[in-house]
């Protein structure tokens, strides 16, 4: 029977500190449809043999029955779809790398010269009227991103109906994405259809607004997401490429002088530059020089033992200068996000009083609105931006990416999710919050150098809950697990190692700097994870860190990734409303309640529900 202790106002007891632990897993999984040929073939046989002995006619009648359904059976595994079609498809101009074995679907060799196929241009033979210029990528869940290509300027119209014609003349309709940031590209997405499937290899789509289905020509293979370059980001002294599927494994990285990065389009006027640092999906090396200017143009990273240019939709756009008129705040909040707009004010609010001045959201393609929510937000004077962020399962590289990006405005960095709040038990007799509460947990001088602060976790379950709570998750969900899970950080940005490596919510820091961990009774975060049950089943296929185990994979059940009575499906387990409730810890709610609620004609109402 599960012991319930009730918290009011004073912190528990410290436990020993656990060990994280990670599992990693980056590939895209489908169900597996292929046949068994021998296998077929012998129950063929012994079906022939026993038929053997009926009258001829009936014999050659279902022996021909047979062998034509044997013949079927096995065209339909030659064209079933496994999970390997998810990952780089070989055509008929590739094969496959003499070495690096570990890395087979991953990598792959082209016959062709790498400089030359670079940018991999929708370059078509068509006859399809009002067709754009595209690049496309085939990503989790067959869907399709469709990346318009650079000077290709489309400022989509609801009342424009763009869909995707695929290789055999089948449509799927194109859904706006949103418009890739430092290029100024807009995407679009469509769902490959079940016809296209079972056809090898898989050519990109054609982004089309005319309604009618005209002859086309095949275009260029459809690039991979799990092998492909996908953005850059410039220094002033480097740029860095984020690529994804040569390091893919935690921990298990190549070496920079493996690598080359590799500027241009063609043969003749591509540049090369060294590599200077291979860490996860991160690749930093030096800025080329180039004669004709700064201006955009394709990028991607060369596997110098291989003679293989990864496939590339990032492109190089010069040196960066910023010109920050305004002085650093001190501490910004960062995360990477999708649909959180019903939960987005309660998180800005309550952590905009305790001392973040600057919100950056990494959105990962949401769809409900959430940037009318930061509108409104930005128009109540809070200081919230987001960058679009599409690439699925790239947390890590996100977070790499905003600790170059947020430099210049942001001295510490707080990365704590929007079902995250930071509190002390130090504040809960406070009366009022105050900005300076977040700065008491940071180091107060910068002589000690301290370069990460870490906080402990405190897991909280669904407590009864079977809907999202109306007043707030600070309000709702008031019963967690006993024991601390995890961490999460407060970075220095100046202290991050030149490399960028981080897992998920702490960094390497340089060598001159050090992490500090705090007590409970100085801090904690209090996660809100396990939510009402149409909430959390909304998060079970949306894992985005890349080196996390995906829940719907049938692998690592005992992983401390996984949840624990969840299978793999999204199927609520018995009594899920009451599980993970070991503590009742009211702390966060009480002190929310004081600071934010106020009784109104319409009852007893928080400030970020009005």
């Amino acid at each position: 029977m599960t012991t319930i202790i009730k918290i009011p106002n004073s912190p528990p007891p410290s436990p020993p500190p656990t060990r994280n632990s990670l599992v990693f897993s980056n590939s895209i999984h489908s169900p597996n449809n292929h046949q068994n040929p021998s296998s077929c073939l012998s129950v063929i046989l012994s079906f022939l043999e026993t038929m053997r002995r009926r009258p001829r006619a009936t014999f050659l009648i279902t022996a021909l029955t047979i062998l034509l359904f044997a013949a079927f059976s096995l065209h339909l595994s030659r064209n079933a779809i496994s999970g390997d079609d998810l990952r780089w498809y070989p055509g008929s101009n590739f094969t496959t790398p003499s070495k690096h074995n570990d890395r087979v679907n991953y990598v792959v060799r082209e016959n062709v010269d790498p400089v030359e196929d670079l940018s991999h241009r929708s370059r078509r033979v068509t006859s399809i009227r009002d067709s754009i210029d595209t690049v496309s990528v085939l990503i989790p869940d067959w869907e399709i991103l469709v990346i318009v290509s650079l000077d290709t300027p489309l400022s989509p119209n609801p009342a424009d109906q763009c869909r995707c014609l695929f290789q055999n003349n089948a449509t799927s309709p194109a859904r706006f994405s949103g418009v890739l940031p430092f290029t100024n590209q807009t995407t679009f997405k469509c769902v490959m259809p079940d016809s296209v499937k079972r056809r090898r290899p898989f050519f990109q789509p054609i982004l089309t607004k005319s309604a009618e289905n005209e002859p086309r020509s095949p275009g260029p293979e459809l690039l991979r997401w799990t092998f492909l370059a996908y953005e850059s980001f410039s220094t002033e002294d480097d740029v860095v490429l984020f690529v994804k599927g040569v390091n893919h494994r935690q921990g298990i990285n190549m070496p920079p002088q493996d690598f080359r990065c590799v500027f241009g389009y063609g043969t003749d006027d591509a540049v090369k530059t060294p590599v200077t640092s291979s860490i996860q999906e991160v690749f930093r090396c030096q800025h080329p020089k180039l004669s004709g200017g700064n201006e955009k143009m394709k990028m991607s990273l060369e596997i110098i033992g291989d003679n293989l240019v990864v496939p590339s939709v990032a492109y190089y756009t010069g040196r960066r200068t910023i010109a920050n008129s305004k002085p650093k705040s001190l501490v910004c909040a960062c995360t990477m996000v999708h649909n959180v707009g019903k939960f987005l004010r309660e998180w800005v609010m309550y952590h905009s009083k305790i001392g973040v001045e600057k919100f950056i959201l990494y959105d990962n393609n949401s769809d409900d609105d959430l940037e009318s929510v930061i509108k409104k937000l930005d128009g109540e004077g809070y200081d919230v931006s987001s960058v679009f962020w599409i690439w699925p399962k790239t947390q890590e590289s996100g977070f790499s990416h905003s600790a170059l990006y947020a430099k210049d405005w942001c001295t510490w960095m707080t990365y704590v999710d929007v079902d995250e709040f930071i509190f002390s038990p130090l504040w809960q007799n406070s009366t009022h919050p105050s900005n300076l509460m977040l700065h008491s947990l940071l180091p107060p001088t910068p002589q000690q150098l301290i370069g990460q602060v870490s906080i402990h976790c405190n897991e909280f379950g669904p407590s009864g809950q079977r809907s999202h709570p109306i007043q707030g998750v600070t309000q709702g969900y008031t019963c967690r697990r006993r024991v601390e899970q995890r961490h999460k950080s407060m970075v220095l940005l100046d202290a991050v190692e030149e490399s960028l490596l981080n897992v998920v919510h702490h960094f390497k820091v340089k060598e001159n700097f050090m992490s500090k961990q705090i007590s409970l009774e100085e801090g904690v975060v209090n996660h809100y994870k396990y939510q009402a049950w149409p909430e959390f089943r909304r998060k079970f296929r949306r894992r985005v860190s890349a080196y996390v185990v995906d829940w719907t994979e049938a692998v690592n059940p005992m992983s401390k990734d996984r949840t624990p009575g969840l299978g793999f499906e999204p199927v609520e387990p018995e009594g899920w409303a009451d599980k993970f409730c070991e503590v009742v810890d009211e702390r966060l709610k009480s002190m929310t309640e004081r600071w934010f609620g106020s009784l109104t004609r319409n009852g007893y109402t928080l400030a970020w529900q009005r």
